[in-house]
């Protein structure tokens, strides 16, 4: 027997969204607060930065060749998953979490609330260093918002 099939004209089966979707609320916020941050950072070393929530959604970004959105759910699940490491080993309280690439390297901070500070560094930039300059963006971004808000 063949599946039925919908008579032209009849109403569609999911209704058609009506309008834009809301930003989220810290949206703003953040980019306001990475504009003010963004020539504040080593650029020689930092090349990019992405703000996310901590539910996965993006924010506010400066970077390039990255797909933002993916990258901001993956911050989301990072930090997810530093948090229930560090408590499972005993170690406190997550700060971030740090990965190494042949391409380069990538930090995820959880910054204050809800918000998420993502950090990309080059591949010739030492991981003390980079801990350093991620730092000292997290500083920034935590400034911002607070003066900001």
């Amino acid at each position: 027997m063949p599946l039925p099939t919908r008579k032209l004209g009849a109403t569609p089966a999911f209704p058609v969204p009506q309008g834009i979707r809301e930003a989220h609320p810290d949206a703003a916020a953040a980019t306001r607060a990475l504009a003010k941050i963004r020539d504040e950072v080593d650029r020689v070393n930092i090349t990019g930065l992405l703000v996310a929530s901590r539910d996965g959604l993006l924010l506010a970004s400066d970077t390039q060749e990255i797909e933002d959105d993916s990258v901001a759910a993956m911050a989301a699940a990072s930090v997810g998953l530093a948090t229930r490491f560090i408590g499972q080993a005993g170690l406190g309280e997550a700060r971030g979490a740090m990965f190494q690439g042949s391409l380069g390297h990538v930090c995820v901070f959880p910054v204050q609330g809800p918000v998420l500070l993502v950090v990309f560094a080059r591949p010739d930039t030492t991981m003390g260093l980079f801990n350093v300059v991620a730092r000292q963006a997290l500083t920034l971004l935590q400034d911002a918002l607070t003066t900001g808000n």
